[in-house]
């Protein structure tokens, strides 16, 4: 994965237990956009959005996770999507609308 090109490397994420109802798959590709609630690490628990998804370092940034320097300025934290679930997704883009009916469909 870390020899791969950036264009194919695609940061996933599980979704929660109502998105997964409602669109029966268990995860995809995160966006920016999308509420994520972070699962694991020492912001546990907290919910925000991604403001910033990085492929070729294979992490995703979120409002509100942050870390003060030393000289007193903040700093996004990076966390890697494995380690968040996906409570809303961005539809705006209707391809990836599209891809998800297509898959509730076919599941069905």
């Amino acid at each position: 994965m870390h020899r791969s090109p950036t264009h194919i490397k695609k940061l996933a994420a599980n979704l929660s237990p109502e998105l997964f109802e409602k669109y029966r798959t268990r995860s995809i590709s995160v966006r920016k956009g999308d509420t994520v609630i972070i699962m694991r690490g020492a912001f546990q628990g907290v919910e925000g959005k991604i403001t910033r998804v990085v492929p070729k370092k294979r992490v995703i940034y979120v409002e509100g996770i942050t870390r003060e320097k030393i000289d007193g300025t903040s700093v996004p934290v990076p966390i890697h999507s494995s380690k968040v679930r996906i409570n809303n997704l961005n539809l705006d883009d209707k391809r990836r609308k599209e891809a998800l009916e297509r898959r509730s469909k076919s599941s069905s």
